[in-house]
């Protein structure tokens, strides 16, 4: 049967598990705002790059709109021509009528086809000045994320063992205390933005209780 550990034991176990993650929120504190920076400007890139990926598609739709407004006036221009000979071997006057009828149509035609290109190239214009400014914001952020991963790489080359090795002794320190107290611990923690759960006592702020605290935790 495991022996019941005294007050000030509990106090130890309690007080080395502060200290190594005390360490660890050095760590942490070290690292700065640099991770979530770094995630933020990854999601910011992918939302840049999904945009400028959709405005390329609308320009490829545009300029397949263009060309296609493009044809439709030479096929309308060529028939115009086409029924323009055929008016000088007219023999009746309703083929005179049908024919100008046509070319009336054709000319019609081709003053709807310029009104939609001249629709489409102000699209396409507005487009490809939205396209220039998010490609230059997207190679911004771009920047922007290779030196914050630089600087995040520089610090986590300096503290990723030294983590590591401190997280693992905070799960050891972690087994041998009390669920109720790494609770009461835990939230404590969460609680204060210090993060310390254990805090030591000088002789004015404990009095009598000082002799009862073990050597370790008397500071001053």
């Amino acid at each position: 049967m495991a022996k019941e550990l005294t007050v000030p034991e509990k106090l130890q176990q309690l007080y080395n598990l502060q200290m190594i993650d005390s360490k660890l929120d050095e760590i942490k504190i070290m690292k700065g705002e640099l991770p979530m920076e770094v995630q933020d400007l990854e999601d910011d890139i992918a939302g840049l790059s999904t945009r400028i990926n959709k405005i390329k598609d609308s320009l490829d739709e545009i300029n397949q709109e263009i060309s296609n407004h493009t044809a439709n006036i030479k096929e309308s221009e060529a028939l115009i021509e086409k029924y323009s000979k055929q008016l000088d071997n007219v023999k009746n006057n309703r083929e005179f009528d049908a024919l100008n009828k046509e070319v009336e149509m054709q000319k019609l035609e081709i003053q709807l086809s310029e009104k939609k290109m001249r629709e489409a190239n102000n699209l396409k214009e507005n487009k490809e000045d939205s396209l220039s400014r998010f490609t230059e914001k997207l190679t911004t952020r771009e920047g922007d994320l290779k030196r914050k991963k630089e600087e995040l790489s520089t610090i986590l080359g300096k503290t990723e063992k030294e983590e590591e090795k401190l997280l693992k002794k905070s799960a050891t320190a972690r087994k041998g205390i009390e669920e109720r107290l790494l609770k009461a611990y835990d939230k404590t923690r969460r609680t204060y933005r210090n993060g310390l759960a254990v805090a030591t006592l000088t002789r004015e702020s404990c009095g009598g209780c000082f002799n009862k605290i073990p050597p370790q935790v008397q500071i001053e």
